[in-house]
């Protein structure tokens, strides 16, 4: 499925602060092995750099002195993730004396070159190069006492081995966890407008979110987004129609939905229009998500606007910038984490259990994402948004048939954020053609049994749904984050 023709965001690489631990006592002593270890920590260094990351290597640390220097070289670095890679027995107060320079999330690496010593031929130097399971104890032991927490892949450095094959996948795993960990705390949401009245579980909390994630929420006025409509030109609005007739398909009247109507070439214009001026707004304001809600009067022209963020919420969040109705910041979240793993992230919700075929029925009006669509989405005129004022243009689309995940975001009752998973499969099957999402859902169990499941952990009713099993990846992110994680 092609996603808008307008550039597709960047998102930012995560900083890998690297470096190998080992016991300066040795090198006199067996002349070859500094050498060894040195071009294992290049190997892994070399592996790094062929992730979705940049790379802070400093090299080895083998005594108090290069460890102070370590904290500090990961401090002028501002690493994201310091991995330490035991590259033989290497002191804990070396370790920590690394770690408490730069209170990054700590990764620890106990890779021996190969899958087994030369029992026959191997000497005491080779048992050393060997050895990195030795301080794997010790280390955790001290972090304990510390409070650091940290997490270990142990395994091979030979990735043709299984045990190296694993140990890199996790690897790879951590990095993407710092990469999505590292864009949320760099992050910049736009907030327009207000929750849906009455909505009390969708309701933002704007603090906790900077506390947790480090995100920043700039609020954003109609008039703002009205500024920058008044900035669009007609050449801009024909180019950006133009490509909209290209990617959608222009729907006729809906046969099950007398509300579901082909749109009219006027509401086509004016949703483009304001498509054009949202994407201004987000490159003004440089966001990364964007969220909003606003419930206008009488047709007069904000609730006209209002109600015509839908197209351009599509473009945006198939741009890989999510926007997420009803004022839900926490969804927004949660499409954007999906957005980071490469699985789209759409809005959504229940609508329906179908008890006869045993799935959910998930869907929502408002923003869809291309990237996760099983074909052209569709545009349909919708004479009542359910629920909210206005009139205008809307999405239809389903996901892509296969496995997903849905990601939730919660506040608990300490104030804390935490996130909720399911996984699933994207089923074959009519759904609705009412001008909105809609996907058949089947999580392997009766969904009556799901439902009771999900909400047993006080969830939002809106949720991000993504392709691909993703709760192993989500899991390493609220590791990584700190934060409390439900599996469903």
């Amino acid at each position: 499925m092609p996603i808008p023709t307008n550039r597709h965001k960047e998102h930012r690489k995560p900083k890998i602060g690297l470096f190998g631990l080992g016991l300066e006592a040795y090198w006199p002593q067996f002349h070859t092995m500094k050498a060894r270890v040195e071009k294992n920590i290049a190997e892994v260094e070399a592996r790094l750099r062929t992730l979705p990351c940049e790379v802070a290597n400093f090299g080895q640390v083998d005594n108090d002195s290069s460890a102070l220097e370590a904290g500090l070289f990961f401090c002028r670095e501002a690493v994201d993730l310091i991995v330490c890679y035991l590259v033989s027995y290497g002191t804990s107060d070396l370790a920590l004396r690394v770690i408490q320079r730069r209170r990054a999330p700590v990764l620890v690496l106990s890779l021996q070159p190969t899958a087994a010593l030369d029992y026959e031929n191997a000497n005491t130097e080779d048992m050393l190069v060997y050895c990195s399971s030795c301080g794997v104890p010790e280390i955790s032991n001290v972090f304990a006492r510390a409070r650091i927490d940290f997490n270990l892949v142990s395994g091979v450095l030979d990735r043709s081995h299984p045990a190296g094959e694993k140990a890199w996948k996790q690897v790879e795993s951590w990095v993407g966890a710092a990469r999505v960990a590292h864009n949320l705390q760099t992050s910049r949401f736009g907030y327009l407008g207000h929750a849906y009245p009455g909505m009390l579980d969708m309701y933002a909390d704007f603090t906790a979110h900077q506390i947790q994630f480090g995100s920043h929420v700039e609020m954003v006025e109609m008039c703002d987004l009205n500024h920058r409509l008044k900035q669009v030109g007609e050449a801009e609005v024909q180019d950006r129609l133009n490509e909209v007739r290209r990617q959608f398909v222009i729907a006729e009247e809906s046969p099950a939905d007398p509300l579901a109507t082909a749109p009219s070439p006027e509401q086509l214009t004016w949703s483009t229009r304001v498509a054009c001026a949202m994407e201004k707004l987000m490159d003004d304001l440089q966001l990364d998500g964007f969220t909003s809600y606003y419930r206008g009067f009488d047709n007069e022209a904000y609730e006209s606007l209002g109600a015509s963020l839908i197209l351009g919420g599509t473009l945006l969040t198939g741009r890989g910038i999510p926007c997420a109705g009803e004022g839900d910041l926490k969804n927004c979240f949660t499409m954007y984490m999906m957005e980071l793993m490469g699985a789209g992230g759409a809005f959504a919700e229940f609508y329906a259990m179908d008890a006869n075929e045993q799935f959910m029925l998930i869907a929502h009006d408002g923003p869809g994402n291309f990237a996760i669509s099983d074909s052209k989405p569709t545009l349909r005129g919708l004479g009542v948004f359910h629920g909210k004022r206005g009139t205008g243009v809307s999405v239809e689309f389903r996901v892509k048939l296969g496995p997903v995940t849905i990601l939730g975001m919660a506040q608990n009752a300490e104030g804390r954020l935490k996130l909720i998973v399911a996984e699933g499969e994207s089923i074959e099957g009519p759904v609705l053609r009412i001008g909105n999402t809609c996907s058949r859902i089947d999580f392997h169990r009766p969904p009556a049994d799901f439902i009771q499941d999900w909400t047993r952990h006080g969830p939002t009713h809106h949720f991000a749904l993504g392709i691909g099993h993703l709760s192993g990846k989500i899991e390493y992110v609220a590791k990584l984050m700190n934060l409390e994680l439900a599996k469903v």
